[in-house]
């Protein structure tokens, strides 16, 4: 941000450089600890008042995500969710990377804080005579003991350790972020897998009963063509006829199963493990109520991915500041305390006590221009994180757009098909009445059944397909799995990890 013009126009003379640097760590010395850099402030996004898809009604209620899968009142479903969030690999690495970053943290705290290591030495010495002197004159055989500690401790007087601290607690918060986003796509990713099986097992369902009454009016017209009342092209047409409608049930029987391969995959689990779970045919789910959607400006409160994009932006700002402060002094208290001699008894004597302390200094005067490029770099990278923030704005607010413009278009071609279904129905029904009692020609039986097969595919399809939008809503919209989730447990426990011999490697 600028600063403002003084009153008169003109503004306020800066002080030099030097003067600056001196200034500050004068009140790093008094104040204890001064900062340098942007401080971060959560940036204001612009996004629309309302949905242009959604109900009035929908966006005078806040989203109501909780658990939103059992909406859809299917316990199979219920029961596959719990089991991927437990068992989902991806969930599990995104649990690591808390871990990571909770680590990366401890290790920027310790560095606000002085350090202590200790040292101790004993030698066996001898030294020797001249080589004018009588054999094993003047050899001195003795022994050396020694023992210190060295402490350091870093002043951080332009903040450059707390930047870190800083930039490791908005990173931590960045991953829980990314945890949350990971489940948010897996509940969906479920979901939506799910409801694709069910679909197709209903297709194969319909195919199945289809091309059975297509093969009872195969029957029929060879018998009428025995009879003399239908031709040889009718009874090639009605076997032709079924023989492609059971040519679907193959295809959809492959979609299903890797539509099971992949929920298996989902629940960490090799793919085959749910085939004989989800053998048994099952309802599509359906959706009762429309679902809440709130304010586009829910968005950014609830969706775990635009959160995560403001922590990582955060973050990166925080390092700005720790960039800027390799340019100023840095200033390290350092300490010493030895003690030495030729007999253990001798050590922690006054005679035998040596100690130093003192603060130093190191100042940054020609680095090739690195530093300021280290902050040029730091400053790039926090840009891009802002652009990214804007963009998983856009995203989420087309990504909820989109599902609601989906399922209301899905909802009115639904009722249409329904529509279509029944009068097909009809037409059918009448087309096999009037063939068998003679008044009605094969083409029309033929043409009847291909529009009624067509019909209710396609209606199984767009039943599917509100499901799969009503889940891309609620995924839009940011639901996911809300329950406590435990990040702390590694997936990998070693053992016997002290000291011990080192095992032979194949």
């Amino acid at each position: 941000m600028t600063g403002a013009a003084s009153a008169g126009g003109r503004r306020p003379a800066r002080p030099s450089p030097p003067l600056r640097v001196a200034a500050l760590l004068a009140a790093a010395l008094l104040g204890g600890c001064a900062v340098v850099g942007p401080d971060y402030q959560t940036p204001r996004v612009a996004v629309p008042g309302r949905w242009s898809g959604a109900a009035a009604a929908q966006q005078r209620q806040q989203p109501q995500l909780s658990q939103w899968w059992r909406r859809l009142n299917d316990p199979v479903l219920n029961g596959l969710i719990e089991e991927a969030i437990s068992g989902n690999l991806d969930v599990a690495t995104a649990k690591a990377k808390i871990r990571e970053a909770r680590a990366t943290r401890r290790e920027a705290v310790g560095g606000l804080f002085p350090t202590l290591s200790g040292s101790a030495d004993a030698a066996r010495n001898r030294t020797g005579g001249t080589s004018t002197s009588s054999a094993g004159a003047g050899n001195i055989t003795y022994n050396t003991f020694s023992a210190g500690l060295d402490a350091s401790w870093e002043l951080d007087l332009f903040g450059a350790n707390h930047r870190a601290v800083e930039a490791a607690t908005y990173g931590v918060e960045a991953a829980e972020a990314d945890l949350r986003a990971t489940l948010v796509t897996l509940v969906g990713d479920v979901a939506t897998a799910y409801v694709d099986a069910r679909g197709y097992q209903a297709r194969i369902a319909l195919a199945r009963r289809t091309a059975s009454s297509q093969r009872d009016t195969a029957a029929l017209t060879r018998t009428k063509f025995t009879a003399g009342s239908a031709s040889a092209v009718d009874a090639a047409n009605a076997d032709a006829e079924a023989a492609s409608t059971a040519a679907n049930i193959p295809l959809y029987e492959q979609s299903f199963a890797q539509d099971v391969h992949q929920l298996s995959v989902l629940l960490g689990r090799e793919p085959t493990a749910l085939a004989e779970r989800l053998k048994r045919t099952a309802p599509i789910p359906t959706p009762g109520r429309p679902l809440p959607t709130g304010i586009p400006a829910d968005i950014l409160l609830v969706r775990p991915d635009v959160r995560e994009a403001e922590r990582q932006l955060a973050q990166y700002t925080a390092k700005v500041g720790q960039a800027e402060a390799a340019l100023y002094p840095s200033v390290s208290l350092t300490g010493s305390l030895s003690t030495s001699g030729t007999k253990i008894g001798d050590l922690a004597k006054n005679s035998s006590i040596s100690w130093s302390f003192g603060p130093s200094v190191s100042v940054p005067i020609f680095q090739g221009g690195q530093l300021t490029a280290e902050v040029d770099i730091a400053r790039a990278q926090r840009d891009q994180y802002f652009i990214a923030l804007r963009s998983a704005v856009l995203t989420a607010l087309q990504d909820v757009e989109n599902a609601l413009v989906n399922l209301s278009t899905q909802r009115r071609n639904a009722a249409q098909l329904g529509q279509a279904v029944k009068g097909y129905q009809d037409a059918a029904r009448l087309a096999h009445v009037l063939y068998q009692a003679g008044s009605e020609s094969f083409l029309d039986v033929l043409t009847a059944d291909r529009s009624l097969y067509s019909a209710q595919d396609s209606l199984l399809q767009s039943r599917v397909a509100i499901t799969k939008y009503y889940v891309a809503l609620a995924k839009a919209l940011g639901g996911g799995w809300d329950g406590a989730i435990d990040s702390s447990k590694p997936e990998v426990v070693d053992t016997n990890t002290g000291p011990h011999l080192a095992a032979a490697q194949n």
